[in-house]
C-alpha cells in the first residue's frame, strides 16, 4: 500500500517553502519603496488571492494524484504538457539559483571566511543531498529543521521590532521614494511569490492522505508564513539597516543563529524547488529519475548562482507569474468545470490560446504603470474568461 502523507506533513512542507530570504527580500523591496501606512492592504490582499489559487490549483493533484504538470495535460493535451513541464524546470533551474545567489550573498554579508562560488557551491551541495535522500525519509528531520528555524526567526522578528520602536520605522520609505509603490506595484510583488509556486504544489499534494484538509492546511502555512517573511522584510527596510538581510541580523545581534536562518531557510525552500524540477522533468520523459534530474538542477543552479542571476530577481518573479498565472487559469477553469476530458486537438489547442492571450496581457499591462488590477489579476481574468467560452460552447452542444 502506497504511503500518503498526514496533514502536519503537508502544513510543515509548505510552512518551510515561505521561510526565505527570496520573501524577506520582496518585503524588503516593498517596505523600501512604499509609504507605510498604505502597504498593508495590498500586501495581505496579494497573499490571500495567492493562496486561493493555490488551494484551487494544489487541489486539483490531490484529487487525480498527478504531479503539477500531469495535471496540464487533460487541458492542454499531451505536447502542451510537455510544453508547460519544460518551462517549468527551467524556471525552476532559474529559481533554485536565485535563492541560492541569495542565500550565499547574505552569507557574504555575515563575514563569513568562505567565498561566495565556494559558498554557492556548498549550498547546492546540501540541497542536492536533502532531494536525493527524499521528503519521506527526511522528515523528522524536516520537523526538527524547521522547529529550529521556526524558533529562531520568531527571535529575529522580536529583535528587528525592538530596533523599529515596533511601528516599523519608517526611516527608508519616508523619503523622496515614499509613493514609488502604488497600491497594484504593491499587490503584484505581493502575489507574484505564491504564483512562483503554482507549478509545484501539486507535486506535494498529490500523496497527501487527506486531499482536501491537507491542501488547505498547505494553502494557509504557507499564506501565513509568506505574510511572515515579508514584514520581517518591510521592518528590515526601516531599521537603517541599509535594506540588507545580513546586516539587519548583525544589528539584531544574531551572530551564529543568524548563520543558521540563512542556512536553513535558503536550503528548505530550494529542496522543495529542486525536487518538483525532477517531477516536471519527468512529465517531459516518463523514464527520467526525477532524484537524479532533482541533484543535478541542484549543482547547475550553483553556476547559474555564481554567474549574477540575482540581479534579475524581480524581473524573473515577473517573468514566472506571466507564464504561470494564466496558465492555472486555463486548468482551473477546465478542470472545475469542463466536463470534456479527452484531450482532443480542438480543446486543447484553445486552452493553449486562451493561456496566451493571458500571458500577452500581462506583458502589455507590464508596461504601464500601476494598471488596475495589476498584470497578474488581469492575466488570470482574460485567460479565464476566453476558457469559459469553450466550457460554455461545450454544454450548449450537450444540451442542444
Amino acid at each position: 500500500m502506497e504511503k500518503r502523507t498526514g496533514l502536519f506533513a503537508n502544513g510543515i512542507i509548505w510552512f518551510g517553502v515561505a521561510i526565505s530570504v527570496s520573501e524577506i527580500e520582496a518585503g524588503i523591496e516593498i517596505g523600501a519603496a512604499a509609504a507605510r501606512e498604505s502597504l498593508w492592504l495590498p500586501l495581505v490582499l496579494g497573499h490571500i488571492f495567492g493562496g486561493i489559487l493555490l488551494f484551487f490549483v494544489g487541489l486539483i493533484g490531490a484529487r487525480v494524484r498527478l504531479n503539477a504538470m500531469e495535471t496540464t495535460k487533460s487541458t492542454f493535451g499531451k505536447y502542451g504538457s510537455k510544453f508547460f513541464a519544460a518551462l517549468n524546470t527551467f524556471q525552476l533551474l532559474a529559481w533554485v539559483a536565485v535563492l541560492n545567489a541569495q542565500g550565499a550573498s547574505a552569507l557574504a554579508g555575515l563575514n563569513l571566511p568562505i567565498s561566495f562560488p565556494l559558498t554557492c557551491v556548498i549550498l547546492a551541495a546540501l540541497i542536492a543531498a536533502w532531494v536525493y535522500v527524499g521528503i519521506r525519509r527526511s522528515a523528522n528531520v524536516t520537523t526538527v529543521v524547521m522547529a529550529a528555524l521556526t524558533i529562531l526567526l520568531a527571535i529575529l522578528s522580536v529583535k528587528l521590532f525592538g530596533l523599529g520602536n515596533g511601528s516599523g520605522a519608517v526611516a527608508s520609505a519616508a523619503g523622496a521614494n515614499a509613493t514609488a509603490l502604488k497600491f497594484w506595484n504593491i499587490f503584484e510583488i505581493s502575489i507574484a511569490m505564491p504564483i512562483s509556486w503554482l507549478p509545484v504544489i501539486s507535486d506535494y499534494t498529490k500523496d497527501a492522505e487527506k486531499p482536501l484538509k491537507a491542501t488547505a492546511i498547505s494553502a494557509i502555512a504557507y499564506t501565513v508564513a509568506s505574510l511572515w517573511m515579508y514584514i520581517i522584510g518591510i521592518e528590515i527596510s526601516g531599521i537603517g539597516a541599509g535594506n540588507n538581510i545580513a546586516q539587519a541580523i548583525l544589528l539584531a545581534g544574531l551572530g551564529i543563529p543568524g548563520i543558521i536562518i540563512v542556512v536553513l531557510s535558503t536550503v528548505t525552500t530550494n529542496f522543495l524547488a529542486a525536487n518538483s524540477a525532477g517531477e516536471s522533468s519527468k512529465a517531459i520523459y516518463s523514464k527520467i529519475n526525477p532524484k537524479i534530474a532533482g541533484v543535478v538542477v541542484s549543482f547547475l543552479s550553483a553556476a547559474l548562482a555564481i554567474s549574477g542571476i540575482m540581479e534579475h530577481y524581480i524581473s524573473f518573479l515577473y517573468l514566472i507569474a506571466s507564464v504561470f498565472a494564466p496558465m492555472a487559469a486555463v486548468l482551473l477553469v477546465s478542470f472545475y468545470f469542463s466536463k470534456d476530458r479527452t484531450e482532443s486537438l480542438g480543446v486543447w489547442l484553445w486552452n493553449i490560446f486562451a493561456w496566451l492571450a493571458g500571458f500577452i496581457a500581462y506583458q502589455v499591462a507590464e508596461h504601464f504603470d500601476s494598471v488596475f488590477l495589476g498584470p497578474t489579476l488581469l492575466a488570470v481574468i482574460v485567460s479565464a474568461a476566453f476558457a469559459s467560452v469553450r466550457v460554455l460552447s461545450e454544454r450548449k452542444i450537450s444540451n442542444f
